[in-house]
């Protein structure tokens, strides 16, 4: 069943000014799940494209199955036995389930598509991940963890020799994450190869056999799983020593503030089947973590406090005084920021510059009529993108060029630019590299330090231990433990997560 199914030799891609992928090599066993791993812009979504035929190469051949193939499309990608699932869901929310599951396979009666049989099929792929959903109801009506679900179990039906995954499990929960490794692991057994893109150490060291590492659109090398350790491949993605990768300054033991530093305080705020009643509290220089399971309520925490969503009931005190903010433009004027968890639908603007996304915040905070100029625009871009480390070949690069990362930095530049006094991140770090974790944590801490209030919502729950000088625990919409100073602690939360029960402890 060994030998292998995919070879690239010598690729290279470049785009305008950039030399996206520069002699890069890969090599994929059939039978196996192969890591593909790097720091955002090192080459792997380019890689990824243009093995599936989105990006045409400019040199260097692709060898499937023993034959050099060209793939022109997707679709033709697909034809030759290629299936892949991207980070971002790219199904049809304004279809149902079943249909999406089928498309280009519907099956057919005597008068076009036999709909019942199609549903009952639904129902039995879905059943392999114990998804048990209604596959009448639209796509888009179900959340992003279950669409990023149905994007996977389509791809895993179609008859292909390699799957894909980029980032499959960027909205996934522990439980959804280990129904897909089985899967994998099925798959792997049957002789199917995998691609498997992730940045989460743990679950390329738990599913990998092998891990193939780029760095600046260059072949790093190729390594053995269990040859190696987690600092060892943050060494590789990072091209730096390991005593680099070790200093990092963290504030979980500051020391607590008086009340009289109090930034916001949040006593019994709630919007019906969004959020129940909860107290919050942020002080000068706090970072504030929030913790808990996919659909806990940290989202729903983040788009209260901003105005996203508008409260019910309960009371809100900024510096002491009490304010409404029912809408973002009140919480921009009373200097508070949101980055959001979907930076492609709720942060970058598709079509806008570098520049033009970043003082876009500013802008409405100044309002329409007191127009930004071009040179004062165009130096406020130039000051974050030195701040951040934003990679750009400058201020008017689209924004949907640039890698994850980078956007994510360009987001967070549009806050800052604004000045704000509390600044409401969510999932800042989602689907980025090691590298530029490591570079946003770092910026969180020092604007910590400057004074800075900071709501810190992630996944990760050592990320939420290694910044936070404050956690609160969610389950069930509802905050049910509060943790302070050396308290913080993985085990401790994860205790508290699990705990049973949906009151406060």
């Amino acid at each position: 069943m060994g030998g292998k199914l995919l070879e690239v030799h010598n690729v290279y891609k470049v785009f305008p000014g950039v030399t996206a992928l520069a002699d890069v090599d890969f090599a994929l066993e059939r039978g196996e799940i192969h890591g593909l791993m790097g720091e955002n812009g090192a080459g792997k979504s380019t890689l990824i494209k243009v093995i599936t035929g989105v990006y045409q190469k400019d040199a260097g051949t692709i060898v499937l199955d023993g034959q050099e193939i060209h793939p022109t499309s997707p679709l033709h990608a697909e034809a030759l036995g290629i299936s892949t699932v991207y980070q971002e869901v790219n199904l049809l929310t304004n279809l149902s389930v079943a249909e999406n599951l089928a498309i280009g396979r519907q099956p057919t009666g005597t008068v076009g598509i036999d709909w019942k049989t199609m549903n009952r099929r639904a129902a039995g792929i879905l059943e392999k991940f114990d998804i048990d959903i209604d596959v009448t109801e639209l796509l888009g009506n179900y959340s992003i963890a279950i669409q990023q679900m149905v994007a996977i179990a389509r791809a895993l039906e179609l008859d292909s020799k390699l799957l894909i995954l980029d980032e499959p499990t960027s909205s996934l929960n522990a439980d959804e994450v280990e129904k897909l490794f089985k899967q994998m692991r099925r798959l792997k057994e049957q002789g199917h190869a995998i691609i498997f893109v992730t940045h989460f150490l743990d679950q390329v060291f738990e599913i990998t056999d092998r891990i193939t590492v780029l760095r600046n659109g260059k072949y790093v090398g190729e390594y053995a799983t269990p040859s190696m350790t987690k600092l060892d491949l943050v060494s590789k993605l990072m091209g730096k020593s390991l005593d680099d990768l070790k200093n990092f300054d963290s504030i979980s033991n500051h020391v607590e503030t008086g009340d009289d530093a109090n930034l916001i305080d949040v006593k019994g705020m709630e919007k019906t089947n969004y959020m129940n009643p909860f107290d919050l509290k942020v002080r000068k220089g706090d970072i504030v973590g929030l913790a808990g399971l996919l659909g806990s309520g940290r989202t729903e925490i983040t788009n209260l406090l901003f105005g996203t969503q508008k409260p019910e009931g309960g009371e809100l005190h900024i510096k002491g005084k009490r304010v409404n903010l029912n809408s973002p433009r009140k919480a921009i004027a009373h200097h508070l920021a949101l980055s959001p968890e979907d930076r492609k639908q709720e942060g970058i603007i598709s079509g806008l510059s570098v520049r033009e996304n970043i003082v876009l915040a500013l802008q409405v905070k100044k309002g329409w009529l007191h127009n930004i100029s071009i040179r004062k625009q165009t130096e406020l871009a130039e000051k974050y993108i030195g701040m951040l480390s934003i990679k750009t070949s400058g201020v008017n690069q689209p924004i949907e060029t640039l890698s994850g990362g980078n956007q994510q930095k360009v987001i967070l530049a549009r806050w800052l630019a604004t000045n704000p006094e509390l600044l409401i991140v969510d999932e800042p770090t989602r689907g980025i590299d090691v590298g530029a974790k490591m570079e946003i944590q770092r910026l969180l801490v020092e604007l910590s330090k400057q004074g800075m209030g900071i709501v810190f919502v992630s996944s990760e729950i050592e990320e939420v231990v290694r910044c936070s000088n404050r956690v609160y625990i969610l389950q069930n919409r509802n905050i049910v433990g509060e943790l302070l100073g050396e308290e913080i602690s993985e085990q401790e939360i994860m205790v508290r997560i699990a705990a049973k029960g949906d009151r406060k402890v």
